[in-house]
This record gives C-alpha cells, structure tokens and sequence, in this order.
C-alpha cells in the first residue's frame, strides 16, 4: 500500500530525531511549516580542566519541511526565501561558531521541471567575518513521490541520501 505524504513525514522525522530536535506545525515570519529540525554540536578542548577552555567550536543544521502535491518553480522559490530567512535568523556567528546549514527538505507528488533546474541550480553559501566567526551553506532535497526520484542541490547531496535511505524503491 502507498505511504500517504504525511506517514512519508513521519517516517522521516523518525530518522532524524535520533540527533535532532524536531518541532511540529512551525509558524515563521512569512508562513509555515509541517515540521522542522535543528541540531547542534559543541565541541571543546580543555587546559588541564574544564575550567579552562582552550578553544571551542560549534555546528548547527536548521532542517525546514514542506509538503506539496504539485511543487512549481513559484512555490519552490517561496520556500526557499522562507526557510532561509527562517534559518539566518537562528545563526549567531562568533568566534566559536564554526558552521551553520539551512536545509528544506521537500516530499512533493509531482514537481515542474522548471522548479527541478531550480533545486539543481540553487546555491548559497556566506562567509561571516571572513570566515573567522564561520560560515553557512543552504541546502535542498526533494523526492518526487509519483516517479519515486530524487533531486538536490550539489550542497544537499547528503539530505538526498538520506531520503533515498529512508524510501527504497519498491520497499515501501
């Protein structure tokens, strides 16, 4: 029997809460989301005790989700600006911050082919403080259910995989 879009969501969010924290029906300044997750990592070293921090750093993924039956260019664009005003406003560079990604991750039953060059295509990536407060790089992943195919931006290769681990073709 075919997985419906939400008990795709599920099953997504299943796989991601082992590290991160996820949020259900989150509103944003501009829209909405089913669901996201965010993660974060803080890594320390230490001068004889924990006292005495030597250097620090920290990673964060902000990972937005949307829903669609039919995903266009229009739309996709919307999303895009949506969740990466949404994620920007979470980033707070500084000299520990080493890394932050924005993903939107997208289950969609059927998506244009003009809005499949754009997940292709899209690419951003900012540099604060040249680099020394850190940096981040927006990602997008999507599955077209009715194909059973996935796309990416070149950034997003690892949201991607994890799609295609979590719905095998044929294992549904």
């Amino acid at each position: 029997m075919e997985m419906t879009q939400q008990e795709r969501l599920e099953k997504l969010l299943s796989a991601y809460s082992h590290h991160y924290d996820i949020a259900r029906d989150v509103t944003v300044e501009g829209g909405s989301f089913p669901a996201t997750a965010f993660f974060f990592l803080r890594d320390e070293n230490y001068l004889v005790s924990k006292k005495h921090v030597l250097s620090a750093v920290e990673n964060h993924e902000y990972v937005y989700f949307y829903l669609t039956e039919h995903l266009t260019a229009e739309d996709l664009q919307k999303q895009i600006e949506l969740s990466m005003s949404a994620g920007m406003g979470h980033i707070k560079p500084n000299r520990e911050h080493m890394s932050s990604f924005v993903t939107l991750v997208v289950l969609a039953d059927t998506i244009d082919p003009e809005a499949k060059a754009l997940i292709k295509k899209t690419r951003f990536r900012k540099y604060f403080r040249l680099a020394l407060h850190g940096w981040m790089e927006y990602h997008i992943a999507a599955m077209e259910i009715s194909t059973h195919s996935f796309l990416s931006n070149p950034a997003g290769k690892e949201a991607r995989k994890l799609l295609e681990g979590n719905f095998p073709a044929g294992k549904e």
